[in-house]
């Protein structure tokens, strides 16, 4: 074959290669090319629902797509993780989790999913603290007051959660352990055990910061700590439990985004740039502040970190540890 031929055979291979590239690309539909579903395991007005629905509108302001908040709460979050587990690969079923995705494998052995393969990490959105809270009319005005009042008064305070294997459980129990006193949990379905701390027929609860600060601001309840390792800048002169009477203390309380495990990489890449984007966005950031909440924004592989990282540390502490690397 001469010189000529050759050039000429190159060029036709290389044609063939770029139409069949064309028309692959060509039949793939956009994404997102109908309303994304956008699953909350917990039920509306709780933090991971607040977030979900600002995010959610600014992606449908960004993708000219509904973004729908689908709120199945049951189980701590189970039954719309698992519902994401099985739901078509393509991006258009997604799920918003809080740390309470982390922590279900170390008080849950038997999930019909795996935490770990069974999903693709998109982003992570949130940081933030728990706020720990009493009703006004506990003697307690700070952690080592309530410490006292607990040891003192064994069994007697009750202590709102959102029910079992939540994150705001497990931020109660670890305190009960590394205090070591005895208070009584009182399960709820979500974040409606507000309206009972309010009322006083609980005593004392973890809470997210959207559902407590506008509480702790009008007076009807008392914020005695923050369970992160540094001060939120929202309530700068409130200690942390570290701070307080529980050193070593540390829930760091975050929400992210996953997809179902076999969602193609360039959709999880969409959907992180989207995320992202959002998370930068102005009035976004005010949206968050005002809650007290912190913008991160991550990539998947940093997600997919922390939710390791994350179930490991949960383990520890189902195990007795204090939840810390040994």
């Amino acid at each position: 074959m001469s010189e000529a031929s050759r050039r000429a055979a190159k060029i036709i291979v290389a044609v063939a290669i770029a139409l069949a590239t064309a028309i692959s690309s060509a039949a793939e539909p956009p994404y997102p090319s109908r309303p994304i579903r956008l699953l909350v395991g917990f039920s509306p007005g709780g933090a991971s629902d607040v977030v979900a629905r600002i995010l959610g509108r600014k992606l449908t302001d960004t993708w000219g797509q509904p973004v729908v908040i689908d709120n199945r709460a049951g189980a701590a979050g189970i039954l719309a993780t698992e519902m994401t587990a099985k739901a078509a690969p393509d991006g258009h079923t997604l799920l918003f989790i809080s740390s309470s995705f982390s922590i279900q494998p170390s008080v849950n052995p038997k999930l019909p999913y795996d935490p770990r393969r069974d999903f693709a990490p998109v982003s992570l959105a949130i940081s933030s603290p728990y706020l720990l809270v009493v009703h006004p009319a506990v003697e307690a005005k700070s952690v080592r007051e309530l410490i006292d009042l607990a040891k003192a008064k064994p069994g007697s305070l009750n202590c709102a959660t959102a029910g079992p294997g939540s994150a705001l459980q497990l931020a109660a129990e670890l305190f009960s352990s590394m205090a070591r006193v005895k208070i009584v949990m009182v399960p709820y379905k979500g974040a409606v055990f507000v309206t009972d701390l309010l009322a006083g027929n609980v005593q004392m609860a973890f809470s997210g910061l959207p559902q407590a600060l506008p509480h702790v601001r009008s007076g009807r309840l008392r914020v005695l700590a923050v369970t992160t390792p540094a001060r939120a800048a929202i309530l700068p002169d409130t200690p942390t439990l570290s701070e307080a009477g529980v050193p070593g203390y540390d829930v760091t309380i975050w929400y992210g985004m996953i997809a179902p495990a076999a969602t193609p990489k360039a959709v999880v890449a969409k959907l992180n740039a989207g995320i992202v984007a959002a998370l930068r966005a102005p009035d976004v950031r005010q949206a968050l502040s005002g809650l007290g909440l912190d913008p991160v924004g991550s990539t998947p592989g940093e997600f997919a970190a922390t939710i390791r990282r994350d179930i490991d540390k949960w383990l520890r502490v189902a195990k007795g540890g204090a939840g810390q690397p040994k």
